[in-house]
């Protein structure tokens, strides 16, 4: 019970971090948008171009957890979209909340939490599995946000719209650019590299500053705001992981990648939604709450499928 618990104290003190420093006066009322604007167009940019120029895509090739891991965030990211557009929903938000219910804090939370549990045997399906969820279910998102954002009514200039804001979008471009590297051959130099380490390593700390700020702000709590976060922790801490489970007996994973998969799974929602709803001002509020809620809630399910996974 104590592993997760340790693992987890550092975010809830960045988030109080930024939540004391907006109630006492220290920052303002733009510190939100400022630092967020930050994360995501220079730290996380750095980032995910460090973590793609940096991958061997020969270590990464385990296609059996690949598959189970990838498909279990593709399964609760599609679902949650299809609810969302059900129930009357725009695609902009129902794509923020796809991200809300399958976006695994595997960056701040997994590395830790599965080499404390697993051991080094995890490292590399954690790197596997935080290379989908930061960068191929990001990016799928992203997408779908930019193309619910179009208003143009012929099909000929949406398209052209649509790949005009993909192409300067820095979240896209960054980790596109960083795959060249390993491609290419060359490495990166090393002043370059100390400047990636330091600019992208300020990315997570800052969100959850940012995720602070913004929880400090007085706003009214809507009841289908609470319904709504309600589905999507339990989407995220209870579906996501029984999918991934159920996939990895099907794909018949080996019992140290299987687990990984399912704990990884079942980590709460990381900062990367809270950064495009902030940025895109759809669904703040609510992913703000979701990410909050479970962080806290993780605490106990994690733990128990820790207890479970060891009996």
């Amino acid at each position: 019970m104590l592993s997760p618990f340790l693992v987890v104290l550092p975010i809830f003190a960045l988030i109080f971090a930024g939540w004391l420093a907006r109630r006492t006066g220290v920052l303002g009322p733009n510190a939100t948008t400022e630092l967020n604007r930050f994360v995501v167009w220079l730290a996380l940019p750095a980032l995910l171009f460090d973590i793609m120029a940096h991958t061997s895509w020969a270590d990464l090739w385990q296609p059996g957890f690949i598959a189970v891991f990838g498909l279990s965030s593709a399964a609760v990211f599609v679902l949650t979209i299809a609810i969302r557009l059900r129930g009357a929903r725009h695609l902009a938000d129902a794509a923020i909340d796809g991200l809300n219910a399958g976006y695994a804090n595997t960056g701040f939370l997994g590395f830790p939490l599965a080499l404390a549990v697993l051991g080094t045997d995890s490292l590399v399906p954690t790197t596997i599995a935080s290379i989908i969820t930061v960068c191929v279910v990001f990016a799928v998102a992203i997408v779908l946000i930019e193309v619910g954002l179009q208003t143009e009514a012929r099909r000929a200039h949406l398209v052209a719209k649509i790949l005009k804001s993909l192409a300067r979008n820095p979240l896209l471009v960054a980790p596109a650019l960083g795959a060249l590297v390993p491609l290419s051959g060359l490495d990166v130099p090393a002043p370059a590299e100390s400047f990636l380490k330091l600019l992208g390593g300020a990315s997570s700390p800052c969100a959850l500053v940012a995720l602070g700020l913004f929880l400090a702000e007085p706003r009214g709590t809507g009841e289908r705001d609470g319904a709504a976060t309600t589905l999507l922790v339990v989407f995220k801490l209870a579906l996501q992981p029984a999918v991934a489970w159920g996939l990895a007996m099907l794909f018949g994973l080996p019992p140290v990648l299987a687990h990984t998969a399912v704990l990884l799974a079942a980590l709460p929602t990381g900062t990367g939604p809270f950064m495009l709803a902030e940025f895109y001002r759809r669904e703040a509020a609510v992913t703000a709450k979701v990410i909050l809620v479970s962080t806290v809630v993780s605490l106990a399910t994690v733990s128990g499928y820790l207890a479970v996974a060891a009996g």
